[in-house]
């Protein structure tokens, strides 16, 4: 359960982020499987990014508390589509 704490204090910087891709990218047109494709990309890009600066840090906390830099990202990615899904759907209703 700490993990699962640690992963989200780690994410909900992002979480603003990411619903707002998801708005924009509904509006274009966008369907929800080449959102969840787009989610990938942006998540490799974040791994990068994070890997590349001073952020690299966060990182090596997390790994004390047993995590790697993929099985991160891997969960981010899941927590996610896991909040995306039922946000685009209902959002596609009303635009």
């Amino acid at each position: 359960m700490q993990q699962l704490s640690s992963i989200f204090l780690f994410y909900k910087p992002f979480l603003i982020w990411s619903f707002g891709v998801n708005i924009f990218l509904l509006v274009i047109g966008i369907n929800i499987l080449s959102i969840a494709f787009t989610k990938i990309l942006l998540t490799l890009f974040l791994w990068h990014i994070i890997e590349d600066t001073k952020e690299k840090k966060i990182l090596k906390i997390l790994k004390n508390k047993g995590f790697t830099a993929f099985k991160l990202f891997s969960i981010i990615y899941l927590i996610d589509i896991f909040l995306s899904v039922p946000f685009l759907l209902v959002l596609n209703e009303f635009i």
